[in-house]
């Protein structure tokens, strides 16, 4: 069964930092590329960060320099270091597992987490 569980959202200050978790069942996590994505009402769901076999990743353009996505594979986590947060990172963030096709698309994912709100203020 494929399980996503995310933790860590909240509410900060423009400027703080935030730590998200996706914790993923082994099937899911193993040797499988997997990705932040994020949402505001009314909006498709937003590439932010991609990180696959060999320890390779990639960011959203909005998100470059201020983001870090990582991996601990002993505990078949992901994390997102989000750092300089500004109020237009407030969203909804998902983890996402296994996509079929092109990973920087929220559309080749079938398996998503339940989201985590993220509020930054001014």
């Amino acid at each position: 069964q494929v399980q996503l569980v995310e933790s860590g959202g909240g509410s900060v200050q423009a400027g703080g930092s935030l730590r998200l978790s996706c914790a993923a069942s082994a099937r899911t996590y193993n040797n499988n590329p997997m990705g932040w994505f994020r949402q505001t009402p009314g909006k498709e769901r937003q590439f932010v960060a991609i990180t696959w076999t060999g320890d390779y990743t990639d960011y959203g353009d909005s998100v470059k320099g201020r983001f870090t996505i990582s991996r601990d594979n002993a505990k078949n986590t992901i994390y997102l270091q989000m750092n300089s947060l500004k109020p237009e990172d407030t969203a909804v963030y998902y983890c996402a597992a296994r996509p079929v096709g092109n990973m920087w698309r929220s559309p080749n994912y079938s398996y998503w987490g339940q989201g985590t709100q993220v509020t930054v203020s001014s």
